[in-house]
């Protein structure tokens, strides 16, 4: 009955289910990989996003190799800004209005410098290009909270006097002209004492997973999904050929009942007579009775 199922063509069929289910669940696994990353970063978040800053020097080696656990480590650093070296990053998009972001070089009282990023600036009115204006920090010795970020690759491309392509620690370094700590840089959670003008200040990370789950379900749902209509398809066409059989074997039969050869309808042989039983004597007795007008 499904012996059509060996044929060339539904074996190629079958192929093609396995390669779009195969596909299907590549797909999901990769979506359940984005769905684990976006849980740790989750979890990196709540777990250090709002805890009590911790010295510098407790976490100095974080800024020179940062580990993925202590991303968002909020760390409390005292010393000054270096003006001259403020810079600002190029095509930093903040919910959707393109803007800028601005980074300073801060020298620790201990003699490390690191890298904070102060905040968001739209992109300028007056000056295509570039913001209106961008607010200096404050003069002096300053005490800072920034949450611990690590350093973005070299995009491999330039930008303007006084712009950086992207927070690339090392090619900032070089612009310096003097060493700063490359392994990580500080976003500004508050300074003391603030300045009177600020950039506008990061929001806090989401803390919604997405819809990865749901996608990576349906993947899988497709895949399977496959499997069943090659299956329905199959059982219909057992159905359409065992009802093709049925049909050839109906057309088959003559109608007044003679079966159909190719010389012809051949007539079956009528039932021959059975041979009737002597009558017992009590029938003889109503026969002569009858015959009598009894």
């Amino acid at each position: 009955m499904y012996r059509f199922l060996f044929s060339s063509k539904w074996l190629g069929y079958l192929l093609l289910a396995a390669i779009f289910a195969a596909a299907c669940v590549g797909l999901g696994r990769w979506q359940m990989d984005r769905r684990a990353e976006t849980l740790a970063e989750i979890n990196r978040v709540t777990s250090n996003y709002s805890a009590t800053p911790v010295p510098f020097a407790e976490v100095k080696d974080q800024f020179r190799a940062l580990a993925a656990d202590r991303e968002w480590t909020q760390v409390e650093l005292r010393g000054s800004y270096d003006v001259d070296g403020q810079r600002i990053v190029r095509n930093r998009p903040l919910n959707g209005q393109p803007g800028y972001e601005v980074v300073v070089p801060f020298r620790v009282e201990t003699g490390e410098t690191v890298v904070i990023d102060r905040g968001w600036l739209p992109i300028g009115n007056n000056n295509p290009g570039r913001p209106d204006s961008v607010p200096a920090p404050p003069q002096g010795t300053v005490t800072v909270v920034a949450r611990l970020r690590p350093a973005e690759p070299d995009l491999q491309r330039g930008a303007p006097d006084g712009q950086l392509a992207s927070i690339d620690l090392a090619a900032y370094s070089r612009q310096l002209g003097y060493p700063v700590l490359t392994g990580a840089y500080g976003q500004l959670a508050s300074e003391s004492p603030a300045a009177s003008d600020m950039p506008f200040p990061f929001p806090k990370p989401s803390t919604d997973e997405g819809t990865h789950l749901s996608y990576s379900l349906q993947w899988f749902a497709f895949g399977v999904l496959m499997f069943i209509g090659f299956g329905y398809a199959a059982r219909q066409q057992a159905r359409n050929a065992a009802i093709d059989a049925e049909d050839a074997e109906a057309q088959g039969a003559d109608p007044d009942g003679g079966v159909m050869h190719s010389s012809g309808p051949v007539a079956r042989r009528r039932p021959v007579a059975r041979k009737r039983k002597n009558p017992t004597a009590e029938e003889e007795e109503d026969a002569i009775l009858d015959a009598q007008g009894f």
